[in-house]
């Protein structure tokens, strides 16, 4: 009973929720086919924004006018978990 209990045990604890990335920029949209996972929601935010901080100067050369980009980290079920934008306006 004890060996039944440890393997219920192991399968509980590494069963982490599985995240996937996704990027839009203007008509084009890319989700990752391969998950990431992370213990928690605090996580998956923390290595979402170091992610986006690590693109952004590459994302603001490129950006057009009036267009917008988004990051999103989908959950399991490809779900927005959350989303970070960057948009560029321009005013007449």
């Amino acid at each position: 009973m004890a060996v039944g209990t440890e393997g219920h045990h192991a399968r509980s604890v590494s069963a982490m929720p599985l995240y996937f990335f996704r990027i839009r920029n203007g008509r084009y949209s890319g989700c990752a086919d391969q998950a990431s996972e992370f213990a928690d929601r605090d996580l998956a935010w923390k290595e979402m924004t170091s992610v986006c901080a690590d693109m952004a100067a590459g994302i603001a050369r490129k950006l057009q006018e009036n267009s917008e980009w988004h990051m999103e980290l989908l959950d399991e079920a490809k779900e927005p978990v959350f989303r970070i934008r960057i948009t560029a306006e321009t005013f007449d």
